[in-house]
């Protein structure tokens, strides 16, 4: 269990990027929602230990991970949001490196290490390929790769996805899947797609905050008979906007789908819709606005 109790981080320039933090996340997949600028790479760096919090505590099992950070990263694995390696050299030989910064330290287990990561990934294909000829989606398989080394406890993987082709998406979501049905995997990401189709509980992040916790379905759930779909021309959406809660807005065939939410059936031609994870993103993203 990785316990997060009133996380704080304020930069040097005065901008408060986490303002109270507090989370429980439990073994299995756990997604963190939030737009860019929320604050979620800040505390997926905070939490991998690369920075310092400005005040608040983070726990995982026994280990303080800001009092003892080298306990932390024993166990950790770390996928960023921009991982870098060197181009030219292959994936089996930058992955017997890493293996070697991890602390393995015998050829022979080395060999095992990387030889079963690269299968596990499916790159063993291409180990003597330099990774400049890489896919993205490629790269990210490597990624996840090196943040297995040491068998991790704790994994960290901060917006995945971004930029992967469907196919890529699919085949890389799976393989965090089967990782994570043994270990605490943070998959923090603006697509709420990948939270819906991976995580059994989720938190929005938003302006610094955690705004909603909970299981998926459930906060479905709360949002069933409150929201309202019409399709409007472009030209007339901000007089939507004046009258109506609107949380999202849409192109359809030409013309802008708006969702709103309200607790009862605001007429002028609106249908009912079950709702979804991501009409339950954009109204908390709403709500937050408001709240600022």
């Amino acid at each position: 269990m990785l316990e997060i109790t009133d996380l704080r981080h304020v930069y040097a320039n005065g901008t408060c990027a986490l303002d109270g933090v507090t989370l429980s996340i439990p073994r299995g997949m756990f997604g963190l929602l939030g737009p860019n600028g929320a604050g979620k790479s800040t505390l997926m760096r905070t939490i991998a230990t690369l920075q310092t919090p400005t005040g608040g505590g983070i726990r995982f099992g026994d280990v303080d991970v800001v009092a003892e950070p080298e306990r932390l990263r024993r166990t950790l694995g770390y996928l960023p949001q921009d991982f870098g390696v060197y181009p030219r050299v292959s994936a089996y030989d930058m992955l017997d490196h890493l293996a070697v910064l991890k602390g393995i330290a015998t050829a022979g287990e080395r060999r095992q290490t990387v030889e079963t990561l690269l299968q596990q990934v499916n790159l063993w294909d291409v180990r003597r390929k330099a990774l400049a000829g890489f896919s993205g989606g490629m790269r990210q398989r490597f990624g996840i790769a090196q943040a297995l080394i040491g068998n991790p406890a704790l994994i960290i993987v901060d917006e995945p996805t971004a930029g992967l082709d469907p196919e890529e998406r699919n085949r890389f979501l799976n393989l965090l899947a089967e990782i994570g049905e043994s270990v605490v995997v943070i998959l923090s990401t603006h697509i709420v797609e990948d939270v819906a189709d991976l995580c059994p509980r989720m938190a929005v992040l938003a302006a610094g905050r955690i705004q909603l916790e909970g299981v998926p379905a459930e906060l479905i759930e709360r949002t069933r008979g409150r929201i309202w779909r019409k399709t409007i021309e472009r030209s007339d959406l901000e007089r939507y906007r004046d009258a109506h809660e609107v949380i999202s807005t849409r192109l359809f065939a030409g013309r802008t789908e708006v969702h709103v939410l309200a607790d009862a059936d605001p007429g002028d031609g609106f249908d009912a819709l079950p709702g979804d994870l991501e009409d339950v993103y954009f109204a908390t993203l709403a709500r937050s606005r408001r709240a600022a």
